[in-house]
């Protein structure tokens, strides 16, 4: 390699708050996030369990994922002492904001429904085709040749001005606007943008949108970049906050679990949660970081990623991909053996298929030391962060490492024959620590992983 990379700073924050405190007053002490959801109605679902933050001034659902980034973005680089204006890379991980777009088709619906009343009592038969046209918010048939138009053939509406359909119409482009803005969000590209263009970085921009390792694939890029000496600092980030739309999928594929409690590697274990996660972390070149008199938290020693294609939503049964990364990663870090690695955070989402395949992994990447290593989910308190589960989970296994605690595996019940490792169990852990892992996966069959060692 051209280069080390070393982590210099990191902003995250998850149900339980923000900031390292708040992890290890929830992660670190083995105690879960989850409580029913009120940001939608959950009567449709069969469950309303999830690790949102609550409601309240400081509650995550009233961040959104564009100030929440540009939020941890900053934390970051003021931690590393990096100035706004730096220039730096920024790789994101996220697959836009949901939220808006449930709102969008809703606010339509709604529209439309009120637009359909209207049609009843007055207006003309332009008028009504006008105004069932989702996304106008003009007048004349003309006016809705392009979904979003926000004018009229006369180019001058504004709200109030007129009576009936014209009036609505008018009256609409506010809505429009701030609708567009909003949905403006729902890319994953513009959120790449608008936290770049937040901090004042002047570094290439890439958006990675592939599912649960999407985070972690923007780090994995990004110590690319920089071991090959194309960038001298990186900010990397993802996030993902729990809103209806992919609440509703999971439920739909029986994903979630059923008593309300995720139990990774235990017998009795039936699924996942979903969970609040934004992190970003600042990367940079080790000769950068001296340069500039800065103290690096940790070091990321090795990098790994790989595909099994075995199954669109299920892990290949032996954990081949996982364990291809990982073998990846150790031969990069110079151990292939995982003879220096004291911890892995495991992906360990609770669900009948995850967890044994990750273990058979994690045996065919370590052979008998395997049996030796401790390893834990976090997501058993965080709940599953989706894209933004590599970077969250990069930060709490650097903590690890840092601090020589072990996050426990919470709500620990009985062994399954199949999940046969040292889960550490219900309780932190001290251990003295050079070396950790964090792995992660993603349907399709993608995997990352990623060995950090403590300076």
């Amino acid at each position: 390699m051209a280069g080390e990379v070393t982590v210099t700073g990191f902003g995250v924050r998850t149900a339980f708050g923000a900031g390292p405190d708040a992890l290890r007053r929830g992660v670190f002490a083995g105690v879960p996030s989850f409580a029913p959801t009120t940001r939608f109605d959950t009567g449709p679902y069969r469950t309303s369990m999830a690790g949102a933050a609550p409601d309240g001034p400081d509650g995550t659902e009233h961040w959104a994922l564009r100030p929440a980034l540009a939020r941890c973005g900053a934390e970051a680089l003021d931690m590393a002492g990096l100035p706004r204006g730096t220039e730096a890379a920024v790789l994101l991980g996220i697959a836009g904001d949901c939220t808006s777009i449930t709102r969008y088709w809703r606010e339509t619906a709604a529209a439309g429904a009120t637009a359909a009343g209207a049609d009843e009592n007055d207006g003309t038969e332009s008028d009504r085709d006008a105004i069932r046209s989702p996304g106008f918010t003009g007048t004349g048939r003309d006016s809705t040749r392009a979904p979003g138009f926000t004018g009229t053939d006369a180019g001058h509406v504004h709200p109030g001005t007129g009576t009936g359909a014209v009036g609505a119409a008018g009256l609409a482009v506010a809505s429009a606007d701030a609708a567009a803005a909003r949905l403006a969000d729902a890319v994953p590209a513009h959120l790449a943008q608008s936290l770049a263009r937040g901090l004042g970085l002047t570094g290439p921009r890439l958006t990675f949108t592939n599912a649960c390792v999407a985070s972690a694939a923007a780090i994995i890029h990004a110590c690319r970049l920089i071991a090959g000496g194309r960038i001298d600092v990186a900010v990397c980030a993802g996030g993902y906050l729990v809103e209806e739309e992919t609440f509703g999928k999971f439920d739909s594929g029986r994903a979630l679990s059923r008593d309300g409690t995720v139990r990774p590697f235990s017998a009795d274990r039936t699924g996942l949660l979903l969970g609040d996660g934004v992190a970003a972390v600042v990367l940079e070149s080790a000769e950068h970081t001296r340069r500039r008199g800065a103290r690096p938290l940790a070091s990321v020693v090795g990098w790994g990623a790989a595909t099994d294609a075995h199954h669109i939503a299920q892990p290949h049964p032996d954990g081949v991909g996982l364990a291809l990364a990982t073998r990846q990663a150790l031969r990069l870090a110079g151990d292939p053996d995982g003879a220096s690695l004291g911890y892995v955070n495991a992906h360990g989402t609770g669900t009948k298929y995850n967890d044994g395949a990750e273990t058979r992994g994690l045996r065919a990447a370590l052979g008998k030391r395997a049996e030796s290593i401790p390893v834990s989910s976090t997501k058993s308190t965080t709940g599953h962060l989706l894209e933004a589960a590599g970077v969250v989970e990069f930060v709490i296994t650097m903590l690890a490492l840092t601090e020589g605690v072990l996050p426990p595996t919470a709500n620990f019940t009985r062994a399954d024959p199949e999940c046969d490792l040292d889960y550490v169990p219900n309780s932190p852990r001290r251990a003295d620590l050079r070396r950790a892992l964090t792995i992660n996966a993603a349907f399709g069959g993608a995997n990352t992983a990623l060995v950090l060692e403590r300076p």
